[in-house]
C-alpha cells in the first residue's frame, strides 16, 4: 500500500516560534492514523502544515508523491484533502443548505445540488435540518455539517482536529462510528487528532505520539494502548 502523505524532517511553526522538530511521518492510503500526544505538544500544528497555514522552515511534505510543503491552502484543498479544524468552520447564522453550498462554491449548479443530496443519503440527519441555521443546533449536529461540507468536495484525505472536543460521550461515539464509515466505505484516508487517546487508538490503524514537538513513537496502534510506560507517562492511560 502507498502513502498518501509522507513528511521528512519537517521543521515547523508560525513565525519564529518554533513548534514541530524534524518530525517524519508518513500515512498509508486508506487507513486511519491518530496523532497523539499531551497539549502543547504540536499534534494541531502538524495537521496546520499539512494544508500550508505554518510557516515551513526546512523539510518537506508530500501528497500522493506531489511536494505540496509552503502551497497555499486553496490550492491544497483542490487536491483532495481536507481539514476540518478545532474551532468553528461553519457559519453560524446560515442554514445547513446554504453552508453546503458555500463548501461547494467551486462546482456547477446540477454538480452541487447532486452533492448536497449525495451528502444526505450519507448523513440521513441533514434532511430534516436542510433550512435550519447553524446556531440552534447542537455540537454534534454542527460536527456532522462539517463532515458533510468536507465531504461535498470529495476528499481522498481528511484530517480532524478533535472532533469530538466538548461533546457528550454518546454523540461522540456516534462521530466516531461515521470516521469510520467514511474511511472504510468510501475510501478516504483519515488522519486524526483527538484527546480521547483510547477511544482514538481503538478506531485507528497506525500512531504516532508527539511529545514537544518531537516524534516519540510510531506504529501500531494497538501496540500503543498496551504500551504501560508510554501511556502512564504522555497518555493519561
Amino acid at each position: 500500500m502507498s502513502n498518501i502523505i509522507e513528511i521528512e524532517n519537517l521543521n515547523a511553526g508560525y513565525g519564529k516560534t518554533h513548534i514541530l522538530f524534524d518530525v517524519s511521518l508518513n500515512v498509508e492510503e486508506g487507513t486511519i492514523c491518530a496523532i497523539l500526544g499531551p497539549n502543547g505538544s504540536g499534534k494541531s500544528t502538524v495537521l496546520k502544515t499539512i494544508f500550508g497555514l505554518t510557516s515551513v522552515y526546512s523539510g518537506s511534505v508530500r501528497f500522493k508523491g506531489q511536494d505540496i510543503t509552503g502551497m497555499k491552502p486553496y490550492k491544497i484543498a483542490r487536491l483532495g484533502i481536507a481539514y476540518l479544524p478545532q474551532v468553528e468552520s461553519v457559519y453560524l447564522n446560515l442554514s445547513v443548505k446554504e453552508n453546503l453550498m458555500m463548501a461547494g462554491y467551486i462546482l456547477q449548479k446540477d454538480e452541487l445540488e447532486e452533492r448536497i443530496r449525495y451528502v444526505q443519503e450519507v448523513f440521513p440527519l441533514l434532511k430534516n435540518y436542510m433550512e435550519r441555521k447553524l446556531i440552534t443546533l447542537s455540537g454534534g449536529e454542527r460536527q456532522i455539517v462539517v463532515m458533510a461540507m468536507a465531504l461535498i468536495r470529495e476528499p481522498s484525505l481528511m484530517m480532524f482536529d478533535e472532533p469530538t472536543a466538548h461533546l457528550a460521550p454518546k454523540v461522540a461515539n456516534q462521530i466516531f462510528e461515521k470516521i469510520k464509515e467514511l474511511n472504510k466505505n468510501f475510501n478516504i484516508t483519515v488522519i486524526l487528532v483527538e484527546q480521547n487517546v483510547k477511544k482514538a487508538l481503538e478506531e485507528s490503524d497506525m500512531a504516532y505520539l508527539l511529545v514537544s514537538g518531537k516524534i516519540n513513537y510510531y506504529g501500531s496502534s494497538k501496540d500503543l494502548i498496551t504500551n504501560e510506560q508510554l501511556g502512564k507517562l504522555f497518555l493519561g492511560l
